[in-house]
């Protein structure tokens, strides 16, 4: 292959490598249908060729808007031999005027669409007069006679395309031959949560680059199966998800579609145990909740099983140490019954994930320390991982074999990455800064925002935003510690970054399922937090008490004032955060943190400024002398 390859390159390569090798499973009237990575470039054919037929041009912009599934790959990718940028849209885009920004902004002429996603498409189409033609997926999501004067379906694009191949294919062929590596393969839009979204140029060589680097950390068999769960709409899933399986000849399974989106998260169980997975892509909040699931499991076999499984955990965590230094020192001691409980106990466990998991891949977000190393204890690895959609990604991950926990792993190669003072100055490795980093997967910049794109790649050099240090006992690893956007800002001036305290507490709370911690150049720090609030009753319930009533919620509030209270001096966690930073007062949330209300963006992370902004008033209470207490009435009346 050519040293600055295309996406088109890339398929084509790889796709005549592995010809005969699956590549996309789908659950299609019950039963699991299967392509090739052959059959997968001819459908790619003859979707781009019938693009090319309604009269598609190269650079045209089209939008696409689905679920996850076979066709969304088969019609980016036809997209892509047309010559078209693609303008992927979150299926979790809420309001109509989302939609319309984005399909405005991005000027598509064309729209790719689901059945279970026209009506939407439908509904803004009048305010997007530069749509030309809405192609919907599905045949049978509506009747032919109810298509609207736009719209037409994929397998009339099909039909078209064979004819067109049939007809002109030097001409098929001249086109996806003359896209270069510079030109647009996305145009992918961030959650836009302070102002209008900025639409995030990647380029054929991003991919394709970030690919090859991605490779230079972590690695898997020929032939394995990835299951995706998170949304394709994301580079994160492109990159280490759909390319890379093509490129080790693998696979990608996909959980059926529901009538909704909490129906298709119902069907990530039984996909699981059917598709089999080697590998996953991950976030933190669906780590916690693998997590939790898990524990439950363990706890329906009773208290023996139960007391057995976390005597086994902790030994299990006891000889991994930090990853790296495993089994070293005394702690090889622990070698046997380590290998006893994997094949009594955890073996078990990774049965009820298919029984071949390898290693989930996170990303999206930092991974506490004690998910990773409880994944681990289990026999399926977390490796945490670090990047952006600026850099097409992945700028590190932690891999089989090269891990420390608490880090984001090894930087990709090739990739130039130094942390940056204040000034603009680089620091020693150890020294924390912001993360700035040089190389092929570096956007290209904000789609008709040159002001944005100046302020964000400087000399070559694309300066992430995010807070962190290269480890210098291995500076192959970078350690990320928070967002600079994200600092606390004390009164005397003092910045603080908050997320190590957030996910540390919300994974170690029985009773506190989200977290934000708060300053605005205060005296002192508050927290809101989102309450289990099934657990706190069935606590509250087991200590002889009324969940509903007031002795009740306030046995309640102490449970979640206890946990918070153990970071401070004297508890169980002293000393792991700054005790200036801990909280002295705490609201509890009565509405939880989700995609819809926009307090979480789609990849799942808490959208801080939604939060500050829905819970202002709430924020402004913890601050008066009412308020500090933990028994107020508006915690109260949230539980």
């Amino acid at each position: 292959m050519a040293e600055r390859i295309t996406i088109i390159d890339f398929v084509e390569h790889y796709s005549h490598k592995y010809p005969n090798h699956t590549y996309l499973r789908e659950k299609v009237g019950g039963s699991w249908k299967e392509l090739t990575q052959e059959e997968t470039r001819n459908e790619a054919y003859r979707i781009g060729a019938g693009l090319m037929s309604l009269g598609l041009k190269k650079g045209d912009r089209i939008a696409l808007l689905s679920e996850s599934r076979a066709m969304w790959i088969l019609a980016e990718l036809g997209a892509m031999y047309a010559g078209a940028t693609d303008v992927p849209l979150s299926v979790n885009l809420g309001e109509g005027k989302d939609l319309v920004f984005r399909i405005n902004h991005s000027e598509s002429k064309w729209i790719l669409v689901s059945g279970n996603h026209l009506p939407r498409i439908r509904a803004v189409l009048p305010e997007c007069p530069g749509v030309e033609k809405v192609i919907v997926f599905d045949d049978t999501a509506f009747d032919y006679d109810k298509l609207e004067p736009k719209e037409i379906r994929i397998s009339e694009i099909q039909k078209m395309g064979d004819e067109f191949l049939k007809a002109h294919r030097a001409e098929f062929e001249a086109r996806y031959k003359s896209i270069g590596p510079d030109d647009y393969a996305n145009i992918s839009y961030t959650s836009g949560t302070t102002a209008d979204p900025k639409g995030i140029l990647l380029t054929h060589r991003n991919y394709t680059a970030n690919v090859e680097q991605g490779r230079s950390v972590i690695s898997i068999h020929e032939g394995a199966t990835m299951l995706i769960i998170l949304p394709l709409d994301h580079c994160f899933a492109h990159v280490a998800g759909m390319y890379t399986m093509m490129s080790y000849g693998g696979s990608i399974g996909f959980v059926p579609i529901g009538k909704n989106a909490l129906a298709t998260l119902r069907n990530v169980p039984v996909a699981i145990s059917e598709v089999r997975p080697h590998v996953m892509l991950s976030v933190p909040a669906l780590a916690r909740n693998f997590k939790k699931n898990i524990e439950s499991g363990i706890k329906k076999k009773g208290p023996f099983v139960e007391k057995l499984f976390n005597f086994a955990v902790r030994n299990a965590i006891a000889y991994n140490k930090e990853y790296y230094n495993r089994g070293t020192g005394l702690s090889c001691l622990r070698w046997p019954l380590v290998k006893l409980f994997d094949k009594i106990l955890f073996k078990q466990v990774r049965e009820s994930f298919g029984g071949r998991m390898l290693f989930f891949v996170g990303g999206g977000a930092l991974l506490d320390i004690e998910l990773q190393r409880f994944f681990c204890a289990v026999g399926m690895p977390m490796f945490q991982g670090y990047g952006l959609t600026e850099a097409t990604p992945i700028i590190c991950a932690n891999s089989a074999g090269h891990a420390r926990f608490g880090s984001s792993g090894r930087i990709v190669r090739p990739m130039d990455c130094v942390i940056l003072d204040a000034e603009g100055k680089e620091v020693p490795h150890g020294t924390r800064g912001e993360i700035v980093i040089r190389g092929e997967n570096v956007m290209a910049g904000y789609w008709k925002n040159p002001k944005a794109t100046a302020d964000t790649i400087i000399d070559g050099w694309l300066h992430t935003g995010d807070m962190g240090y290269i480890c210098p006992e291995d500076p192959e690893f970078l350690y990320v510690v928070g967002r600079f956007k994200s600092l606390l800002i004390s009164s005397d001036g003092e910045k603080y970054s908050p997320e190590g305290f957030e996910d540390n507490l919300t994974e170690t709370s029985k009773w506190v399922n989200a977290c934000v911690l708060h300053n605005d150049q205060k005296p002192f720090c508050v927290a809101l937090v989102v309450p289990d609030k099934a657990a706190l009753s069935e606590a509250a319930t087991k200590h002889g008490l009324d969940p509903a009533s007031d002795e009740g919620k306030r046995f309640m509030l102490d449970l979640i004032q206890a946990d918070v209270d153990s970071y401070k001096r004297g508890g169980k966690h002293e000393g792991m955060f700054p005790e200036r930073w801990l909280p002295s007062a705490i609201g509890v949330c009565d509405e939880e943190f989700t995609i819809a209300n926009k307090m979480m963006n789609s990849t799942m992370k808490i959208v801080r400024g939604k939060v500050e902004e829905h819970y202002a008033g709430l924020l402004d209470y913890l601050y008066t002398v009412e308020g500090k207490d933990i028994h107020n009435p508006r915690n109260m009346a949230a539980l």
